[in-house]
């Protein structure tokens, strides 16, 4: 298996692994992943096995302290030089799921940023997977308000180094 960060190529793979991921209310567009990977491919962590992508994470840099939904849809507010890696999605394709994919994505993502100078990295997830983050050593800060993406209930976790 293989670990990279996403290039124009990947856009089709990233985008058909996301919708079998999310519901169509939360999954990201091949217009905002073409934006993102425009901007900050190197913010994306493909998982690659035999050349399939099996799972992906990815997010902006902000010096934001919080996700937002517009952060979601406008490529344009990743800050290189921000404190913050944000975490949009944790993606892993169904018969992958449960062997160990995402969690080595989400250890470089956190190196990776760590390397970086970043002061942590925030995501939101469901209540249903904040044990799952808080293995990695995010914190819940509670639902929030920043953020109703989807429809959904989202819980901010934040990872501070």
């Amino acid at each position: 298996m293989e670990i990279r960060h996403a290039a124009p190529e990947d856009l089709d793979a990233v985008t058909a692994v996301e919708a079998a991921c999310f519901p169509a209310a939360e999954a990201a567009t091949r217009e905002a992943f073409s934006a993102r990977i425009a901007r900050y491919g190197d913010h994306f962590w493909l998982l690659k096995d035999g050349g399939a992508l099996v799972a992906f994470v990815d997010g902006m840099v902000t010096d934001e302290p919080d996700l937002r939904d517009a952060m979601f849809e406008d490529a344009a507010l990743h800050d290189e030089n921000g404190a913050w890696q944000m975490i949009f999605g944790v993606n892993t394709v169904p018969e992958r799921r449960r062997q160990g994919c995402a969690a080595l994505l989400i250890r470089r993502a956190i190196a990776d940023a760590r390397a970086q100078g970043r002061r942590g990295l925030v995501l939101t997830c469901k209540e249903r997977l904040i044990h799952y983050y808080a293995k990695f050593g995010f914190v819940d800060e509670g639902v929030t308000p920043q953020s109703t993406h989807g429809g959904a209930v989202w819980h901010q976790m934040r990872l501070t180094f």
